[in-house]
């Protein structure tokens, strides 16, 4: 039995916690009430923590679940993350390679943020995050199997969408 320290053992996966719920609701600041949702649900469960074979995976779980019941309840339309502040970079000097660089970069975001949103947190979690193919099937409750083909055509559909729109300027 492994003793889980909330300080040392959750509170360090505040940042994956919100770039997750992030990628699934859109909103800064739905992102950030589940992140503090997730942290008052591990917190009120840990006593019993200790019986949890990977805390971070249960943890980012957690905060899928409350993502996704967000959006059912909310019914929202998605705001994609180029249109975010905080993804947005300047041009700088105005050169014409950083502005062609930063419209593909907004391109790129927004065919992730079209993605089926398990292909979006598959992608989100194994690309962004680094998480292993088992660790995304515990916190996406898939199979291994699932993850991989849910993140090739994740990388398949982004990739060809690109093309087309690099193709045809869309």
């Amino acid at each position: 039995m492994k003793n889980v320290n909330f300080r040392t053992d959750i509170l360090p996966l505040k940042n994956v916690l919100y770039r997750l719920a992030l990628r699934i609701t859109m909103s800064h600041e739905d992102a950030e009430d589940i992140v503090q949702d997730t942290l008052m649900k591990v917190w009120n469960r840990r006593e019993t923590l200790d019986s949890v074979d990977n805390i971070e995976a249960y943890t980012l779980t957690i905060c899928r679940n409350l993502a996704l019941d967000k959006l059912k309840r909310a019914d929202q339309g998605n705001v994609s993350l180029d249109e975010m502040e905080t993804y947005q970079q300047p041009a700088h000097n105005g050169t014409a390679e950083r502005v062609v660089l930063n419209d593909r970069m907004a391109t790129v975001r927004r065919l992730i943020d079209s993605l089926p949103e398990k292909q979006r947190s598959a992608m989100q979690l194994r690309d962004i995050e680094g998480k292993s193919y088992k660790e995304i099937a515990q916190i996406l409750q898939i199979t291994e199997e699932q993850v991989k083909v849910n993140i090739f055509r994740a990388r398949q559909t982004v990739k060809q969408r690109f093309k087309e729109t690099e193709q045809y300027g869309l």
